[in-house]
């Protein structure tokens, strides 16, 4: 770091009038190096802690600071209890707390709104176009056209705000104050979801069930062992949908705060119409962008029962309808969408909390412990503070007291006290009290020096002793602080709780097997040619074909006679292979050029299928031959996947350019051409397969300077007339040229 002094100069013109003035900056427009690491030590750490902070991430409370923000300042607007107010006058109200700008507060309050639809439990209510989390394209209106009020439920937030529950930290112009945390009564941080980006950790806090949540944390409290599982039974959701319940994933989410499970959406069947009625979504998808896919899987021709599919949301909630073609089965059709589209989609946990003031990944259990320290901590700050209440109204009521043994003489005193800076002194004397009773007695009304207000005013005394004794005993009491923490949940539990949204279903994992069997399978012959392009015509289409018509320049590399149901990999330039199916292809003609795959499977740029392999069990090996004599024996199993991925990186090795690429059920004879014009002969049982799809490969056929392999083809019975010649015991081998009996052979990559 260069420090550089500023000095003032004078610039005078020809005849000595001072022109202007400037400042004259040492080494400016110099470059000075600094270390990539002293500049994000000095620049980008402080920001990215910011965001961590005092933006991304939630503290215990369930709230991130422009939620608190925004709540806090309605609270003080008296909108708890009182008339809506319009949301540009809660904005404004706001911006003395949070300097954001109006859109970045208001977009904040929506989302906590009612009419949004995006929390169980939304603490705003709300008045007005408030749009709706379900959709993409439906925005909300302006905020001097809404209005809003806080929900009941935010009463639980703010009951003991104002006894010294929790912290209170200046603003950011230091002219009024503000909580660091909200002294929740029940654990907020559960009941509603939570998501946001910080720099280099993000957070994703499902939802549950305020009964639920109440149940377990007295659970928790009573059994420090319980297992939250048994009462937390799984997440739920304001837009409702299937939890697909699965206890070892739900247990891992619990247990670290990461995971997911999958949400699937509810649907109807609509006889009379012949139509599909989807009422509930997951909460990570929308009603656009499910009917986007599906109109995708429509046109590539996955999806054939569709006849139309439209959005019919209105006032009384979401409702996407699909019209199907006649004799469509509804059920069927709802699997395949399953499979295809975000219908069912996974919700991903991510349960990042600040603690203390740092970022913590907790699971549910771990989590609520948190939660019952912090309220165990507010609880004893608002005994306290009523405490210290109790014990100053007693002791002006003790001093009070012995007022009523002699108000003549109290009333003596006062009148003959010459000056009015002696009476306080003088009722201290007169009656062996303080100056803070004295001060109390002294500013008692005329008309209250009577026995009657006296002795109802002291009769508190034995009940305040009481009160006071409770309370200190509280605070001596872990035990009784617990208790008054139950009693409290089970009172937000009675009064807030709400049966549970979404459905918990068990299912078996036959779904994918149920779409399959629905793929109708008969023969096919299947081309593919080098320069990318495929055909699937049918056994009679090809018998009434005449010649294969192909672009200029191009030729067919495969041709194998398979089915309809046979699954597809289109390994491409770029080291990738995409999955598909043959059902995927509409059957052609010969007379056609077919199908271009890096279109129809929606490669990258610059990208074009290579090689095409056909399988139905994913059985064999695939082999990769490489210009530098390396052989590559990949399992074929290794690019099998559970889930319904369509592209798979890394699927060959990229540290060498590939020369051929073969797939073979099993260990064949191989002949290998190199540019030296030498040929190897061997056998691919001599090779070790891997798993590893990148795998960089074995030596086979050793390379002289400048040369490399040039291909690869399956060996035929009797191709050579003395074959020993091309073997070798040991590998890598260079191989022999041809003899004059083989030379007639041409080098074919099949």
């Amino acid at each position: 770091m260069v420090v550089m002094s500023k000095k003032k100069e004078k610039i005078k013109g020809p005849e000595g009038e001072k022109l202007n003035e400037f400042t004259h900056i040492p080494q400016a427009g110099e470059v000075i190096p600094q270390k990539i690491t002293d500049t994000l030590e000095t620049n980008y750490m402080p920001y990215a802690m910011s965001v961590i902070m005092s933006r991304a991430i939630p503290e215990i409370d369930g709230f991130k600071p422009s939620h608190r923000k925004i709540l806090y300042t309605m609270y003080k607007m008296g909108l708890l209890t009182g008339p809506r107010s319009k949301s540009a006058n809660i904005v404004g109200r706001t911006m003395q707390l949070n300097p954001h700008g109006e859109s970045a507060i208001y977009e904040t309050m929506v989302r906590l709104s009612r009419g949004y639809e995006a929390l169980l439990h939304p603490y705003v209510d709300s008045k007005g176009n408030f749009g709706k989390s379900y959709s993409r394209d439906m925005m909300w209106a302006a905020s001097r056209y809404t209005e809003a009020k806080l929900e009941p439920i935010c009463a639980e937030l703010f009951n003991d705000i104002d006894k010294d529950a929790v912290d209170f930290v200046p603003n950011y112009d230091n002219t009024m104050t503000e909580p660091t945390l909200l002294p929740v009564s029940f654990p907020s941080i559960l009941v509603n979801a939570n998501v946001g980006i910080a720099v280099g950790m993000a957070i994703s806090i499902c939802s549950f069930n305020l009964t639920e949540v109440c149940d377990t944390t007295i659970a928790l409290i009573k059994d420090e062992n319980h297992n939250v599982a048994d009462t937390l039974r799984a997440p739920d959701f304001i837009g409702g949908g299937q939890i697909l319940y699965d206890r070892a994933s739900i247990e891992e989410i619990y247990k670290t705060g990461r995971g997911g499970f999958r949400v699937r959406s509810k649907y109807s069947y609509d006889k009379s119409n012949n139509c599909l009625d989807i009422t509930e979504i997951p909460p990570t998808t929308t009603a656009e962008a499910v009917i986007d896919k599906v109109i995708k899987l429509v046109k590539a021709g996955t999806v054939r029962e569709i006849s139309d599919i439209r959005d019919e949301t209105d006032k009384s909630g979401l409702k996407i309808t699909i019209d199907l073609k006649r004799g469509a089965d509804p059920d069927k059709l709802m699997q395949k969408l399953f499979k295809n589209t975000t219908l069912e989609d996974v919700f991903s946990c991510n349960f990042n909390v600040l603690i203390g003031g740092s970022p913590r990944q907790l699971g549910v259990a771990e989590l609520l412990n948190e939660w019952i320290a912090f309220r165990t901590d507010c609880v004893r700050r608002r005994v306290y503070f009523n405490l210290t209440k109790a014990k100053e109204k007693l002791h002006l009521l003790k001093g009070l007291a012995k007022i009523l043994l002699d108000i003549d003489k109290a009333v003596k005193i006062v009148r003959e006290t010459t000056e009015e800076s002696e009476v306080i002194p003088n009722l201290m004397i007169g009656f062996m009290i303080d100056e803070v009773q004295a001060e109390y007695v002294a500013e008692i009304k005329l008309r209250h020096l009577n026995r009657e207000y006296i002795i109802k005013r002291t009769q508190e005394i034995e009940k305040l002793k009481k009160e006071v004794a409770d309370m200190e005993d509280i605070l001596n009491s872990r035990s009784r602080v617990k208790k008054m923490i139950i009693s409290e949940l089970e009172a937000v539990s009675k009064k807030y709780g709400k049966p549970r949204r979404s459905e918990i279903i068990f299912t078996a994992d036959d779904d994918e097997e149920t779409v399959e069997n629905d793929i109708p399978d008969y023969p096919v012959t299947l081309f593919f040619t080098e320069q990318g392009y495929f055909k699937k015509i049918t056994p009679q289409s090809l018998r009434m074909s005449g010649e294969q018509k192909l672009k200029e320049g191009d030729r067919i590399l495969l041709e194998i006679e398979s089915s309809n149901n046979r699954e597809l990999l289109f390994f491409t330039n770029k080291c990738q292979v995409y999955k598909s199916r043959a059902s995927d292809f509409e059957d052609t003609k010969a007379s056609v050029l077919g199908d271009y795959a890096a279109s129809v499977l929606g490669m990258e740029q610059g990208e074009t299928a290579v090689y095409m392999a056909v399988t139905v069990d994913y059985s064999g090996y695939m082999l990769f031959f490489f210009e530098n004599g390396k052989v590559a024996k990949v399992e074929m199993s290794s690019y099998q996947t559970k889930t319904n991925r369509k592209k798979l990186i890394k699927a060959y090795s990229d540290k060498c350019p590939v020369a051929a690429i073969m797939h073979i059920e099993q260990d064949r004879e191989i002949v290998i051409s190199s540019s030296s014009g030498r040929l190897l002969l061997f056998n691919t049982g001599s090779v070790s397969p891997k798993t590893t799809k990148d795998t960089a490969g074995v030596a086979v056929m050793t390379q002289k300077k400048g040369h490399r392999v040039t291909g690869a083809r399956l060996y035929r019975q009797n191709e050579f007339a003395k074959p020993y010649r091309y073997k070798t015991k040991t590998l890598p081998a260079a191989g022999a040229l041809p003899g004059a009996e083989d030379s007639g052979e041409q080098m074919t990559l099949e």
